[in-house]
């Protein structure tokens, strides 16, 4: 009955799905007259049915927009579809859809023939699902594969354009790709949904008589992705952290022009573990493989990308400056004629007030991109230039002063590509048209934001300059807010958070033997009980006290006596928590950092 899936490549777009007791059903709405899928409510096994079950209690029905996939845990599996959703534009004229709501469904009645144990650990993983139905910068389309760029999209061949979208998909920005391999293996094209994290922001702009749309995408890479102190650099295969494909759109008058851009963490092996200080230490692990980790990761850039230009805008000295003097030194080894390496002291040269200095990065890396390009594409959609080579840009979070970088190569592009059209004369620039500058500025400010919320949990620091042109008061305040927030989900929410993106990505999978202890029961002793929380109020207990007698002090040599020593206690247990910072950070549970 699987096989009745496979004479159909098109994608349901409109479902409904049935709560039975025993059973869900999800069934087509889009008037493709498709089967609906049945998913055991015991064990999580699918198959296909023609016409709806009869039942003796009424089932609840409601409408979906999509199935994510299916993720199994100990003793039961839990589908994940898509209930709220909402357009927000086009890319090379198909809707793109963002995921407003994720809905988790349990179908674990098998549990109940578990062990007591099995069943805690069941709930202390199951708990973590709660934190993946957050999940941020989710999209979709029913028609075109998101996952690749314009350029990837225009060289795939006939057959390749006749496969169902998954099959087409990279893998790298396919964030639900583990979650769809009991879908794939039960061979149900048209409910196989790629779903791509990152963002996607457009607009249109008149100048003079013509309307160009401008479109921004952002793709997640999926193979070590996380938050922002738990997945730092490379690993051994050279994958790197918040590794973020970029694509600027230009469309105008049925032209189109691509831009690509990458970022990622330093393709070293290196971490910062918290300790509630605000910025934790730089560690670099197995500094002798530096320069194979490093040959690695740039062996698959130029394979997928063509040249490469690293642009490294780490500061020069302090601990920064040691990690990018080894990523010099191992990028010695892999210079070439095809990939080259710049560093570029962002915070020295540009300061926090004056990022116009950046025209003098752009000096030295415009030769490389007029050299390798963009992609444009004529009215007829034959290949008029490409794309040959990408700048990766790179500071320590690949965040704000990558963002403002970024920001400002899309802006050097895209009057390239206005002036090779005819839109725009040999002097012209976008900021001679202060509607549609306003507008590119908000595009570029928005994507940056977006990435940051996914890895650090706050809009980007320096995003005043990237949305309005210049540093304000405001923003200076704003990013002192960021970067206080950023320090305590850091510290204290994102190891919870990493174990969910673990799990979702299969980067670990729950097994029985493997680890039968449920991951908030890990550790004992002190780090058993320990929690932030509780040593700051013990803390401010402390002082609250001392105060109170310091006052009465004046009255009475007991009560002076007394602030001191409540004094000292809270200063001592205030080191304490200093000292052992470690301990009270929400750390992963699920494997170690790296």
């Amino acid at each position: 009955m699987m096989e009745k899936a496979d004479s159909s490549k098109k994608l349901y777009s409109r479902l409904r799905l049935w709560e039975f007791p025993d059973q869900y059903i999800v069934e087509p709405t889009d008037g493709s007259c498709g089967s609906s899928l049945l998913i055991s409510r015991k064990d999580g096994s699918m198959s296909l049915i023609d016409e709806l079950p009869e039942s003796s209690s009424v089932p609840k029905i409601r409408p979906i927009f999509g199935v994510v996939g299916m993720l199994k845990l100990l003793a039961g599996s839990y589908l994940i579809v898509i209930t709220e959703h909402e357009c927000v534009g086009s890319y090379l004229g198909h809707p793109i859809f963002k995921v407003s709501s994720l809905k988790i469904f349990p179908c674990n009645h098998s549990l109940e023939n578990s062990s007591a144990e099995q069943k805690k650990m069941e709930t202390e993983f199951s708990g973590l699902l709660n934190i993946a139905e957050k999940t941020s910068g989710l999209y979709f389309s029913y028609e075109t594969n998101l996952t690749l760029s314009a350029q990837r999209l225009n060289d795939l061949g006939d057959e390749s354009k006749l496969l169902p979208l998954w099959r087409q998909a990279e893998p790298r920005f396919l964030w639900n790709n583990y979650m769809l391999e009991v879908l794939i293996d039960n061979k149900l094209d048209p409910y196989i949904l790629p779903v791509v994290q990152g963002s996607f922001n457009n607009f249109q702009a008149a100048i003079g008589k013509d309307v160009i749309d401008v479109t921004l995408v952002a793709r997640r890479c999926t193979r070590r992705n996380g938050t922002r102190m738990w997945r730092r650099g490379a690993d051994s295969d050279g994958y790197v952290a918040n590794f973020v494909e970029s694509e600027q759109i230009m469309q105008f008058n049925g032209f189109t022009a691509s831009f690509v851009q990458v970022r990622g963490s330093i393709p070293l092996l290196w971490e910062q573990i918290v300790d509630l200080t605000y910025k934790p230490k730089f560690q670099i692990v197995k500094l002798e493989e530096a320069p194979r980790v490093v040959e690695r990761h740039f062996l698959d850039l130029r394979k997928k990308y063509g040249a490469v230009f690293a642009v490294d805008l780490v500061n020069k000295h302090g601990g920064e400056g040691r990690l990018s003097e080894k990523f010099a030194g191992a990028m010695q080894h892999v210079v070439s004629d095809d990939v080259r390496y710049l560093h570029f002291d962002f915070h020295h040269i540009c300061g926090h007030l004056h990022f116009e200095r950046l025209s003098i990065l752009y000096e030295q890396i415009s030769d490389f991109i007029e050299r390798n390009g963009y992609l444009l594409l004529n009215e007829k959609g034959e290949k008029m230039k490409e794309q040959l080579g990408v700048v990766r840009t790179n500071c320590i979070d690949c965040l704000d002063r990558t963002n403002v970088t970024q920001s400002m190569i899309g802006r050097k592009v895209l009057e390239y590509q206005l002036r090779r059209l005819g839109v725009f004369g040999a002097e012209e620039t976008i900021s001679s048209h202060p509607k549609f500058d306003d507008s590119f500025k908000v595009l570029w400010a928005n994507h940056g934001d977006e990435i940051s919320l996914q890895y650090s949990g706050t809009h980007a620091l320096k995003g005043d300059f990237v949305r309005y042109g210049q540093r304000t008061i405001q923003g200076i305040l704003k990013d002192g807010w960021n970067a206080l927030a950023r320090y305590y989900l850091n510290n204290f929410c994102d190891g919870a958070k990493q174990d969910a993106i673990d799990l979702l990505q299969g980067h670990y999978i729950v097994s029985v033997g493997r680890d039968m202890t449920p991951p908030s029961q890990k550790g004992g002793g002190l780090e058993a009980v320990a929690s932030f929380p509780l040593a700051l109020s013990l803390v401010l207990t402390g002082f609250f006290f001392a105060t109170m007698s310091l006052r009465q002090g004046q009255y009475d040599l007991r009560h002076f006596f007394f602030s001191f020593m409540w004094a000292g206690l809270s200063v001592a247990l205030a080191a304490f928590v200093r000292a052992n910072g470690r301990i009270f950070c929400n750390r992963p549970r699920l494997h170690k950092p790296r």
